[in-house]
C-alpha cells in the first residue's frame, strides 16, 4: 500500500557525500560517452539535447532518446567512486515518456569502476544495479536488480511504473540493514528485506534428498467400506424410462414416413447414478507425509548482501532497447543522503506543476482547434449543400 513519504528533513547531513550529479547543462558531452561498438551502426540511435515538448524552463534540458526500434546507449564516470560498504546507496533520477511508449526500456544502471570498456558498454556489460521502469505491451513495471556472486537478482515482485507524458522522479534506497526501498515522486511505492525479495542466499533448510515417502505409506484417509455391497438389481435400473403419459403419438404422425412411434423419453426417478460403496475412516490412515528438512550444506550466510558495489562503483549508464523513441532522463543522482535525494526529487516535483500547466494549456490549445475545425468543416459542407440545391432549382426552372 503506497503511502507518502514522510520527510525526515532537508538539510544535508555532515557526512553526507554526492557521488554523481547530473542535470545535462550545455557541457554533458564532456562527461558522456555513447559508446560506438556496442551495436552496428545503424542499429544504434541517437540523443537529443531538449526541454521537451511541455516544460517550465525551456533551459532546463535533459537527454531524449529520437530513434525508434533502435538500441540507445550512453555512459558517464561517476565524479567520485562511491563504496558501499557501511553506507546507505540512494539512486535517483527522473524519467519523462512524451511518447505513447508501447515497448521499451528506461532504466539506469550503476557500473563497477574496473572492467568497463566505456565504447562498447551495452547490455552484455556487467552491472552492479539495474534500476528503473521497462514496458512492452501489458506488462509494466520497475526493475529493481542487483548483481551479487556474477548473478543478476531480480526483485521477487516488481514495483508498478508511472505513465503518462509528465516528468517522474524514480528513487532506489539501499540501506546497511539489509533493506531496500522505492520510491516515485517522493512516494514510497515498495520496501522489503533483501533477503526476503531477492534470492541472494540458497535457504538454510532444504528437504532430505535422501528420504522419500515409503511405498507402503497410507495417506488416504477415507477408503471404500469392504462390507458395503452393491444391491441386487441395482444396475438394472435405467437411467430414463418412456412417458407415462404419452400413449399416443401425435395427430400428424405417419408410420411410412416417419417410421413407428416411440414415447418420448424421460428420467427415470428410481435411477441413482453410478453406485459407489460407501466411504469410512481408513485404519490403516498414517497422515501425511512429511518431507524430512535438513540444514542446507550449500547455505553461507552474508550479512552484507545490501554491499553491492563492495569493490568501487564508478559509472552510470543507460543501455535502451525502445520500439518508440521519446524518453527524456535528466536529474541524475548518487549519494548516501537519503535527505539530499528528497530535497532534490522535491524541487523536481515543483517544477513539475509549470510543465503540467504547460501540457494542459497544449491540450486546451488543441481541443479547440480541434472544435473550431470540426465547425468549419461543417459550415463549409453546409454551405456546399445550399450550393447544390440552388443549381438544382436553377435546373428545374
Amino acid at each position: 500500500m503506497m503511502k507518502a513519504t514522510v520527510f525526515a528533513g532537508l538539510a544535508a547531513t555532515a557526512s553526507a557525500t554526492t557521488y554523481f550529479s547530473e542535470n545535462f547543462d550545455a557541457s554533458y558531452t564532456d562527461r558522456w560517452t555513447v559508446p560506438s561498438k556496442w551495436q552496428e551502426a545503424d542499429k544504434l540511435g541517437t540523443f537529443t539535447h531538449t526541454a521537451g515538448k511541455y516544460n517550465g524552463d525551456e533551459n532546463n534540458k535533459g537527454i531524449q532518446t529520437t530513434t525508434d526500434a533502435r538500441f540507445h546507449g550512453i555512459i558517464a564516470p561517476l565524479e567520485t567512486e562511491f563504496v558501499s560498504t557501511d553506507k546507505t546507496l540512494v539512486l535517483q533520477y527522473s524519467v519523462k515518456n512524451e511518447q505513447t511508449l508501447g515497448c521499451g526500456g528506461a532504466y539506469i544502471k550503476l557500473l563497477p569502476k574496473d572492467g568497463v570498456e566505456v565504447d562498447s558498454f551495452g547490455g552484455d556489460t556487467p552491472y552492479a544495479v539495474m534500476f528503473g521502469p521497462d514496458k512492452c505491451g501489458y506488462d509494466s513495471r520497475t526493475h529493481v536488480i542487483f548483481t551479487y556472486n556474477g548473478e543478476n537478482l531480480l526483485v521477487k515482485k516488481e514495483p508498478r511504473m508511472e505513465s503518462g507524458e509528465l516528468t517522474n522522479v524514480y528513487t532506489l534506497i539501499v540501506k546497511p540493514d539489509n533493506t531496500y526501498e522505492v520510491r516515485i515522486n517522493n512516494e514510497e511505492v515498495q520496501t522489503g528485506s533483501l533477503y526476503d525479495d531477492f534470492d541472494f542466499l540458497a535457504p538454510k533448510e532444504i528437504k532430505d534428498p535422501e528420504q522419500s515417502k515409503p511405498t507402503d505409506w497410507v495417506d488416504n484417509a477415507i477408503m471404500d467400506d469392504p462390507e458395503d455391497t452393491k444391491p441386487e438389481g441395482y444396475d438394472d435400473i435405467p437411467e430414463t424410462i418412456p412417458q407415462a403419459d404419452a400413449v399416443d403419438p401425435p395427430e400428424d404422425w405417419d408410420v411410412e414416413e416417419d417410421g413407428e412411434w416411440e414415447p418420448p423419453m424421460v428420467p427415470n426417478p428410481e435411477y441413482k447414478g453410478e453406485w459407489k460403496p460407501r466411504q469410512i475412516e481408513n485404519p490403516d490412515y498414517k497422515g501425511e507425509w512429511e518431507h524430512p528438512i535438513i540444514p542446507n550444506p550449500d547455505f553461507v550466510d552474508d550479512k552484507t548482501v545490501y554491499d553491492v558495489c563492495a569493490k568501487g562503483c564508478g559509472f552510470v549508464g543507460f543501455e535502451l532497447w525502445q520500439v518508440e523513441a521519446g524518453t527524456i532522463f535528466d536529474n541524475i543522482l548518487v549519494t548516501d543522503s537519503v535527505e539530499d535525494a528528497e530535497a532534490a526529487a522535491t524541487k523536481i516535483i515543483e517544477e513539475g506543476k509549470a510543465e503540467k500547466a504547460a501540457k494542459d494549456a497544449a491540450d486546451e490549445a488543441a481541443r479547440i482547434a480541434e472544435e473550431e475545425a470540426a465547425a468549419a468543416a461543417a459550415e463549409e459542407e453546409e454551405s456546399g449543400d445550399w450550393e447544390e440545391e440552388k443549381d438544382e432549382d436553377k435546373e428545374e426552372l
